[in-house]
């Protein structure tokens, strides 16, 4: 059972989570990578990534509300529904707008 963060200070929060969150870095990288390697010259930027990039330069600024500004980035703030999912059955996990 996971001891409660609550209680934890800044030691404990690192003694807990720290392999778990090493780890993620780890894949993330893996997938940059693959993306790396399957670049080809012509290839237009995918807009998911756009918003996976400006999420992850909110990583490591110091700027307070992380998640809040991560989860701000790829949420879709189009007030009207669209007729149609251009892209699949499911979400596409980033809005298809142009991402600054």
């Amino acid at each position: 059972m996971k001891k409660s963060t609550s209680t934890c200070d800044r030691t404990g929060l690192i003694d807990l989570y720290f392999l778990e969150h090493r780890a993620k870095l780890i894949d993330i990288g893996a997938f940059l990578d693959r993306l790396n390697r399957a670049d080809a010259p012509g290839n237009p930027e995918d807009f998911r990534i756009k918003a996976f990039q400006k999420a992850s330069a909110i990583l490591t600024d110091e700027s307070p509300d992380k998640a809040k500004r991560i989860l701000e980035v790829f949420s879709d703030h189009t007030p009207d529904l669209a007729d149609s999912a251009p892209l699949s059955k499911g979400a596409a996990g980033a809005a298809q707008e142009e991402v600054k």
